[in-house]
């Protein structure tokens, strides 16, 4: 496992959680689909585009 891919799992964990405790309403579900298109990417090896959807949704709960 590259020390990238190790990051981005981490932060998969991360922002699953942040998830997982918010509030229900249109950040939560804005934020689940940012994390599925992340799941996604990192599912093809994409982490460059992982990343950038975990970022959106930690964005969209803020």
């Amino acid at each position: 496992m590259t020390p990238q891919m190790n990051k981005t799992d981490e932060k998969m964990k991360s922002v699953k959680a942040a998830c997982d405790t918010a509030p229900d309403g249109p950040k939560k579900e804005a934020s689940l689909k940012h994390y599925q298109a992340a799941e996604k990417a990192q599912n093809a090896k994409n982490d460059t585009e992982a990343n950038k959807e975990l970022d959106a949704a930690r964005h969209a709960l803020a």
